[in-house]
C-alpha cells in the first residue's frame, strides 16, 4: 500500500506524451476531452501539484482547492471556446507549473482566499487553452466535461499522494522534493 502513491505518480507521468498539451491537435467529444489533460506535462503536473498543495494546506482547502480549480477551469474553457485568449498564454501555463511546484516545495500556506485565488487564476489559463481547442459544435460541451473530470481525477491523485506520504512519515521531504521537480520541469517548459 505504501508504494501505491509513488506508483500512481509514475503511471500518470508515463501517460504524458508531449511537453505541451496545446499544439492544436484534433479534439472532439468526451473521450478527447478526458484524455487531453494527460497529454502534456504542463496540465498533468499543475493538477497533481494543486492536489498535493491542497493536501499540505489541510482542512477545507483539501476539497476547496481542487473544486476551485475545476470550476475556474470550466470558466476558462468557456472563455477560450468563445475565442477569448491572452497574450503569452502558453508561457502563463508554464509559469503556473513553476509556481505550483514552488508552492508545494516550500509548503506555503497563505490565507485560504489567496491560495484559492492563485488556484483559480492558474485554472483559468489552463481552461482557456483547452477551450481554444474545443470543437465549435455540441461535442465541445462533451470535450469540456471530459477535461474537467480528468482534472478532478488528477487533483485526487495529488491528494492521495499527499495522504500516502503522510502515512509513511516522509510527507515533508517527499512533497518538497516533488515540488522542486515540478518547478524545475516548469522552468524547462518556459525555456522550451
Amino acid at each position: 500500500m505504501r508504494k501505491l502513491p509513488l506508483f500512481a505518480t509514475v503511471a500518470l507521468l508515463l501517460l504524458s506524451t508531449a511537453a505541451q498539451a496545446h499544439p492544436g491537435h484534433g479534439a472532439s467529444g468526451l473521450e478527447s476531452g478526458f484524455l487531453h489533460p494527460f497529454s502534456g506535462l504542463d496540465h498533468l503536473l499543475t493538477m497533481l501539484a494543486v492536489g498535493l498543495w491542497s493536501w499540505q494546506m489541510g482542512g477545507p482547502a483539501r476539497w476547496q482547492g481542487p473544486l476551485t480549480f475545476m470550476l475556474m477551469l470550466a470558466v476558462g474553457g468557456a472563455l477560450g471556446w468563445s475565442g477569448v485568449s491572452v497574450p503569452g498564454l502558453e508561457s502563463g501555463i508554464a509559469a503556473s507549473v513553476v509556481a505550483t511546484g514552488l508552492l508545494v516545495a516550500f509548503a506555503l500556506r497563505p490565507h485560504r482566499s489567496v491560495a484559492l485565488g492563485l488556484i483559480g487564476a492558474f485554472a483559468v489559463l489552463h481552461g482557456m487553452a483547452h477551450g481554444l481547442e474545443m470543437p465549435a459544435d455540441a461535442s465541445g460541451i462533451a470535450f469540456a466535461a471530459g477535461f474537467v473530470v480528468a482534472s478532478g481525477l488528477l487533483h485526487g491523485a495529488g491528494l492521495l499522494i499527499g495522504a500516502g506520504q503522510q502515512r509513511v512519515g516522509l510527507h515533508t521531504q517527499l512533497a518538497r522534493a516533488a515540488g522542486v521537480a515540478i518547478a524545475l520541469t516548469g522552468v524547462g517548459l518556459l525555456a522550451g
